[in-house]
């Protein structure tokens, strides 16, 4: 099992699956892919123009985790639908943080 998240330095690099143009925003837990990693599966509404469903991406995520918006940002991936996200902070706590909400998938 490949772990979705690892702590690092600067905090948590986290890998996310992100659904553009989705009929409604929110986290729908963690995903095995077929390489038998583990992403965080995110929905967001707008579509992947101009930007726009990265920065909804952050803002629902900021929102969520109640963390302000300055301390997340994508490090790879700005283009694709698999990201990875640098989410600034004490990376224990961050790691918790998503422990607590995000069960592995069965």
């Amino acid at each position: 099992m490949t772990a979705a998240w690892r702590i690092v330095p600067e905090g948590l690099r986290l890998a996310v699956r992100l659904q553009p143009g989705a009929r409604r925003s929110g986290v729908e837990g963690l995903e095995r892919l077929a390489d038998g990693s583990l992403v965080l599966k995110v929905k967001v509404t707008p579509p992947p123009e101009e930007g726009r469903a990265n920065a909804a991406l952050l803002t629902l995520l900021a929102r969520e985790w109640k963390l302000p918006k300055r301390d997340l940002a994508i490090v790879a991936g700005q283009g694709a639908r698999n990201k990875t996200l640098l989410l600034s902070g004490e990376g224990a706590a961050l790691e918790r943080l998503l422990r607590e909400r995000y069960p592995p998938p069965g």
